[in-house]
């Protein structure tokens, strides 16, 4: 099993920020945003098990793990947690557990798939019920956000370890289908919840959700943002949400 790939910039005296990513994704797509947050915080990025430079890995892949590798990185390190996508209920799960360590937490069109309401056609909910194995269930995923141009243009390379990804995609999509990862009455910080206005109207109406359960809880919009913000809006993404989150959890993290 390949032991969780991660990397940390920034002074190791400055207070600690933790960026997660979401499904079928990797650090990579946080580090611009890593970019814009280092010079004044110390940042964590990490490949969540079975994607990235954390592959190939065994499992399993369910929230309580994805949880527990979290908690392993940061030590005992008190921090602001910002999701990407499914990276938010790791950052809300975690908060839920651990209250007085994950001090505050940002996330972005994060899924409720264990709600009643969450629609079956999302490209997650799709790839996993109709595809018959794990990579063509990230095939599938990936040309549904790609498009088959995009996809069929990226290295045989590429794509086939962008297969290799699909147990873990489907692992942790599983599990969050069937299993609600956090407890509203369990997030006692700050949250701020957030989406694009270019997104798609189940993520509009998931973080609408999350700002009306859970009390310290934020709501943002994004305009002219897509699912992607993390990666084509960073330095919106920081006005918008992180600085606001961190001005929220107060110091050392916001004045």
């Amino acid at each position: 099993m390949t032991a969780i790939w991660s990397e940390e910039a920034g002074d190791a005296d400055r207070p600690l920020i933790a960026l997660v990513h979401g499904s079928m994704d990797r650090s990579a797509g946080m580090l611009k945003l890593s970019r814009r947050l280092d010079h004044r915080f110390r940042v964590l990025r990490f490949d969540r098990r079975g994607y990235g430079r954390s592959r190939p890995h065994t499992g399993p892949f369910g929230m309580v793990d994805q949880v527990d590798d979290l908690l392993r990185l940061l030590g005992d390190r008190p921090a602001v947690v910002v999701g990407h996508s499914y990276g938010g209920n790791v950052a809300l799960a975690a908060a839920g557990r651990e209250p007085n360590q994950i001090v505050g937490v940002a996330l972005y069109e994060t899924p409720l798939s264990w709600e009643p309401w969450w629609p079956g056609t999302t490209a997650g909910a799709a790839a996993v019920a109709t595809a018959g194995r794990p990579d063509e269930a990230a095939e599938r995923f990936l040309r549904r956000l790609l498009g088959d141009e995009r996809w069929e243009g990226l290295p045989a390379g590429t794509r086939e370890a962008r297969r290799a990804e699909g147990a873990a995609m489907v692992g942790e999509l599983t599990d969050l289908r069937t299993v609600a990862p956090w407890q509203a009455e369990d997030i006692v910080v700050p949250v701020v919840a957030s989406y694009g206005t270019l997104g798609a109207p189940h993520h509009r109406q998931g973080m609408q959700h999350v700002a009306s359960v859970i009390a310290q809880c934020r709501l943002v919009e994004l305009v002219g943002c897509r699912h992607d913000a993390p990666l084509s809006h960073p330095d919106l993404f920081c006005t918008e949400i992180v600085q606001p989150l961190l001005e929220a959890v107060g110091p050392p993290w916001g004045n």
